[in-house]
């Protein structure tokens, strides 16, 4: 995504392709006349511009890796014309030799025009496949801001839409009878597979949250969810999957419960209490309660009225810059004290950009929570 097109706060955003840009046609032009003025200059030196000449044939074949179909075809017609003129003057003993290199790089160029052809279909079906399923993912999310008798949560979701790198990364917000539920979660590996998985386990926290009374039953309902989802998965030849998350229980008071299942901790960014929240182990993720010799407990912290809490996705926190550096998450923080809930999403993704030096490796979501003000208005 381009610096003018960077998301806001409030909506979830659209993902870029990162294949090869395509040749421009002044590249295109200059390697056709360059290879040939070199080819003609040796062939002048050392009078064997009929050997030299079928050289040219290699050029359609690699502007056929990265260029159009028409450059190709210019490719091949200039080509082709110019290993016709250099054996114009052939002697007549060898002109089937002659005939058989014109036919032979006819052939052969034909064959680059076919193969960018295909490539280029080809490219064009999988950014077809990889934007679908980046906009399936992002239709059955819920655009920000999301709000609860409780809360007002302003956010962003950025996916990768790169062939199979496109994640699991997924979050909700319910109103329930106990409270405001908030899930945000984040499924091992990619592809179609892992959005599968990640779907299976938000409609299972929509019908737990509103259902369930406790925190931990809510938690067990999404370890249901990802087990019976590797199960089918296992029946499919697929590989099963496990789940990080973090699952919030928020009620009128200022203390919040929290189940942490191998997730990214929320960070308290405004309040008294700065800095991360949970003091706790995280849980095992979902799908691995049976190798945990201890249930999943739910821990309590303070979450004032004026306070804002920030979570996100590994996206955030595992981003590496050209040296190879993870994002900062908790140093940078310090530097947001001042800004807008609103606005805060969009701030921590232009730092989060700039730290990767524009690179995006993974799915990204962010979500700011704010209490809400009694019969106040969205900040």
């Amino acid at each position: 995504m381009d610096a003018s097109r960077e998301p806001s706060g409030s909506s979830a955003a659209g993902g870029e392709g990162r294949k090869a840009p395509p040749l421009r046609w002044s590249v295109v032009v200059s390697w056709l006349v360059a290879v040939t003025v070199v080819l003609a200059v040796i062939g002048v030196f050392l009078d064997r511009e009929t050997r030299l000449a079928p050289f040219l044939v290699v050029l359609p074949a690699l502007i056929a890796g990265r260029g159009s179909v028409r450059q190709t075809a210019v490719a091949s017609t200039w080509v082709t014309v110019m290993i016709a003129a250099a054996l114009f003057d052939t002697a007549q003993d060898t002109i089937g030799d002659a005939t058989a290199t014109v036919v032979f790089a006819t052939v052969f160029n034909g064959l680059s025009v076919a193969r960018a052809a295909q490539r280029v279909h080809s490219e064009r079906e999988i950014a077809r496949l990889r934007s679908a399923a980046a906009a399936l993912q992002r239709q059955l999310l819920r655009p920000f801001p999301l709000m609860t008798d409780q809360l007002i949560v302003h956010g962003l979701y950025q996916p990768v839409e790169e062939d199979s790198r496109v994640g699991g990364d997924v979050y909700e917000v319910v109103s329930s009878p106990y409270g405001s539920r908030v899930f945000i979660a984040d499924v091992q590996g990619k592809g179609l597979p892992a959005i599968s998985a990640a779907f299976s386990v938000l409609s299972a926290f929509r019908e737990a949250a509103v259902s369930e009374p406790t925190l931990t039953a809510v938690v067990d309902a999404l370890e249901d969810a990802v087990l019976r989802h590797n199960s089918f998965a296992a029946q499919a030849g697929e590989s099963e999957r496990f789940v990080t998350a973090l699952v919030l229980g928020i009620g009128p008071d200022t203390e919040v419960q929290a189940i942490n299942c191998g997730h990214v901790p929320p960070l308290m960014l405004h309040g008294d209490r700065e800095g991360p929240v949970l003091k706790g182990e995280p849980c095992v993720p979902l799908g691995l309660d049976a190798l945990s010799p201890e249930p999943r407990t739910v821990e309590w912290f303070a979450f004032p009225r004026g306070g804002t809490l920030l979570l996100c996705t590994d996206g955030v926190t595992e981003a590496r810059d050209p040296a190879g550096t993870f994002y900062p998450l908790e140093e940078r923080a310090a530097a947001w004290a001042d800004v807008r809930p609103g606005d805060l999403p969009a701030t921590v993704y232009r730092d989060l950009r700039r730290h990767a030096a524009g690179a995006q490796s993974d799915d990204t979501a962010l979500m700011v929570l704010r209490r809400r003000p009694g019969g106040g208005e969205v900040e």
